[in-house]
């Protein structure tokens, strides 16, 4: 359905075929593309089973040939830098009224039954968010169990996945699954038999020259959308068929 890219061996996904050494993803929060095998909670279980035990193989296999590598000067820096400018910052938006409006506009335009129209709203109302969020603020200032700031920051990561969901929705002209086009009510597999690949990169990134672009197998279903200092970039996937060819839902 969505999530952390990975191969068969739980091994993170930088782009279509490269990874990311040392990193590892298993269960909901991967996108493994056993398609239909883990989508009840109860298979959902064994997924994480299945490729929690093959990421841990892989990784303590990667574990014994892996080189140290020294880790750059005071590296939690940017992480401390940001949460403290978010907890001391002076009074301004509630995180709750722009959580609440984000859940709105979700909730009405990007739900499973979607159009060009109610995605293209849905993307003009997280532009608005975003800029809110700039300016949100959190009522408790301490250091210590700190759950406003904590739900501050998972805010800022909320905005980041709706962008995404809507851009790639509005980039799917067609029906599968869980996301139904009213006014690209068929299934296009010519076009759309691909995962979505998402890139942030910075605004004056040229897309032509970057390497997903070459990676990806369908350059002509892309597109960037500005926003501030960074791009949004979509590349795609292949979809890899075995011996369970993907069927369209008929219920």
């Amino acid at each position: 359905m969505g999530g952390i890219p990975t191969n068969v061996d739980a091994e993170v996904l930088r782009n279509a075929d490269d990874v990311v050494k040392g990193l590892y993803a298993a269960g909901e929060v991967a996108c493994v593309s056993v398609h239909g095998s883990n989508r009840l909670g109860t298979n959902s279980l064994l997924d994480i089973n299945v490729f929690g035990k093959r990421a841990g193989r892989t990784a303590a296999a990667y574990a014994k040939t892996a080189q140290f590598i020294d880790l750059p000067e005071d590296p939690a820096a940017r992480v401390i830098a940001q949460l403290e400018e978010l907890r001391t910052r002076p009074d301004g938006e509630r995180v709750s009224d722009v959580r609440k409006a984000l859940q709105e506009t979700m909730d009405a335009n990007a739900q499973v039954f979607r159009t060009d129209g109610s995605l293209s709203q849905a993307l003009a109302d997280i532009r608005i968010l975003q800029d809110r969020y700039t300016r949100v603020s959190v009522q408790d200032k301490g250091k210590m169990f700190n759950t406003d700031l904590l739900e501050a920051l998972e805010l800022g990561f909320l905005l980041d996945i709706a962008e995404v969901t809507v851009i790639a929705a509005l980039n799917r002209k067609e029906s599968r699954g869980g996301h139904f086009r009213e006014d690209f009510p068929d299934r296009d597999d010519a076009n759309y038999m691909q995962h979505t690949m998402i890139y942030r990169r910075p605004s004056d990134f040229e897309y032509e020259v970057d390497t997903e672009a070459e990676l990806s197998p369908v350059s002509a279903f892309t597109r960037a959308d500005n926003f501030d200092s960074y791009r949004v970039v979509l590349g795609a996937k292949p979809v890899v068929q075995t011996r369970y060819e993907p069927m369209e839902r008929k219920y």
